[in-house]
C-alpha cells in the first residue's frame, strides 16, 4: 500500500501566535483546569486522521486523508512538500485502523 509523506513548516515572519493556533487545531492539545483537578482533550484535525508523526512537521498519512491534510495547511499559509512513500506492513497497522471520511 502506498501513503503520502507530508512535510511542512511556516515562513520566516510568520507570527507565534499563529503559529501556536496551528498547533492546537492539527494536532490537538491536552488541558487542564483548577490546578490540574480538571483534565481534557482539545482534539485536533489528527485526531480525526490516522497518521504517523515521525518528527515536527513531517508526517505519513494514507493518500485518502492526504488531501484533507493539504487543505488545513493551505488555510494556514504553510509549506508544504508531498511524495508518495511506499508503507511498511507496521505501517498499515497503524493507518488503516480508520476509513476515510
Amino acid at each position: 500500500m502506498n501513503g503520502k509523506i507530508i512535510v511542512f513548516r511556516f515562513k520566516e515572519k510568520t507570527e507565534q501566535k499563529s503559529i501556536n493556533q496551528f498547533c492546537k487545531k492539527f494536532y490537538g492539545q491536552n488541558t487542564s483546569s483548577h490546578g490540574g483537578k480538571y483534565q481534557y482533550r482539545r482534539h485536533g484535525l489528527l485526531d480525526n486522521i490516522p497518521h504517523i508523526k515521525l518528527i515536527g512537521g513531517v508526517i505519513i498519512v494514507t493518500k485518502d486523508f492526504a488531501e484533507k491534510v493539504i487543505d488545513f495547511l493551505k488555510e494556514y499559509n504553510a509549506e508544504f512538500y508531498i511524495r508518495d512513500v511506499i508503507l511498511l506492513y507496521e505501517d498499515e497497522a497503524v493507518l488503516g485502523k480508520f476509513k476515510p471520511i
